[in-house]
């Protein structure tokens, strides 16, 4: 694993031991980050579910202004602390171990005054996370008409109950055995 493009190019990153976490592989971060640079330069980024923090440090790597970390497990973060250290993007990320929903009341709760401008996650595939987190979203002020939100999950996954929390899908983007779903919210 290792970082694609941008300021810390070939960069390689660590990974946590065991099967907790799922690093996205580079031929689907490359596409990822394909379809997302226009929208990178000075952006506000945040990575739900980081593991050890390779997309949120390609964001950077890209040109992100800033970039959220947001884990819960202990090994993962001390993964994403080294990573930001080892490619020197530590001043522009803010790393937070927290369940993600408790995350996302906190960084409300600092009284961002941005908005968040893109948001990826990859929670564990067929957890039904995906829901609970968009439903957190939907309440959050940061979370604008403009702000791209991004989920990873496995190729069968539906969200069918997108509208509810105020999001529509925008595009959807399939791999062999994995998807990323492009949303927008549609009321605020």
């Amino acid at each position: 694993m290792r970082v694609i493009a941008g300021t810390a190019r070939s960069l390689p990153l660590k990974a946590p031991e065991g099967t907790d976490t799922r690093p996205t592989t580079d031929r689907i971060k490359e596409t990822l980050f394909n379809i997302l640079q226009p929208y990178l330069p000075g952006s506000v980024f945040m990575d739900l579910f980081s593991g050890s923090g390779g997309i949120g440090i390609e964001a950077l790597s890209r040109g992100a202004g800033k970039a959220y970390f947001v884990e819960n497990a202990s090994k993962a973060i001390s993964c994403i602390q080294q990573n930001l250290l080892f490619t020197k993007m530590q001043d522009r990320a803010i790393v937070l171990k927290q369940e993600v929903c408790s995350a996302l009341c906190a960084i409300r709760d600092r009284r961002l005054e941005e908005r968040v401008d893109i948001i990826f996650m990859d929670p564990p595939y067929n957890g039904g996370y995906e829901t609970t987190v968009l439903a957190a979203l939907g309440e959050m002020p940061y979370v604008t008409g403009e702000t791209m939100i991004i989920i990873e999950t496995s190729i069968n996954a539906e969200l069918a109950e997108l509208s509810q929390f105020g999001f529509a899908l925008t595009r959807e983007k399939c791999y062999k055995t994995n998807k990323h779903i492009f949303l927008k919210r549609i009321s605020i």
